[in-house]
């Protein structure tokens, strides 16, 4: 009789450790969850993560992500997961520098130059063409074109 009345604690000491082992191990685990659920869109709203969302695909994506982190799978092997079936729009923040991506980064900026070295060289061959000749290719003016000066001179200062 004493035997069960030192193994019913010890049982009990034992199995309240395991369910606080278990316990913990959830909250682990929503943690996880909660930390790759973050970085993805959900499909269906688009300007929530799959966290936020409460969308059906959002909750279906959270059990998913739950049962790889089980299965033992790093984040982002998960993330990767998600990324071959949505494709990379899944991510709420986009990879950087990868395929087709450094063209949107970079693009802008490859557009800015060049449309401002095709807009320096066509003004600067613009105002090539209309530069006024130089002073030496004017003629002087003819006596009846200087004439014709005085007279609107004096017929300016007659108004006054």
């Amino acid at each position: 009789m004493i035997k069960y009345w030192i193994l019913i604690p010890v049982l009990l000491i034992l199995f309240s450790s395991f369910s606080t082992a278990q316990t913990l191990t959830d909250d682990q685990l929503q943690v996880r969850v909660k930390e790759v659920a973050k970085t993805l869109r959900c499909a269906v709203c688009q300007s929530e993560s799959v966290w936020e969302s409460n969308a059906e695909l959002a909750i279906q994506m959270r059990d998913i992500i739950r049962e790889r982190l089980v299965q033992g799978q790093s984040p982002d092997e998960i993330r990767a997961y998600f990324v071959s079936r949505y494709g990379d729009f899944i991510l709420l923040q986009p990879r950087t520098f990868v395929g087709m991506n450094w063209l949107l980064w970079g693009g802008p900026f490859l557009l800015l130059i060049l449309g401002g070295t095709f807009l320096f060289r066509t003004l600067r061959k613009w105002v090539a063409q209309t530069a006024p000749p130089p002073p030496e290719d004017l003629s002087p003016l003819d006596e009846r074109s200087r004439k014709r000066v005085e007279q609107a001179l004096r017929s300016f200062e007659s108004d006054k």
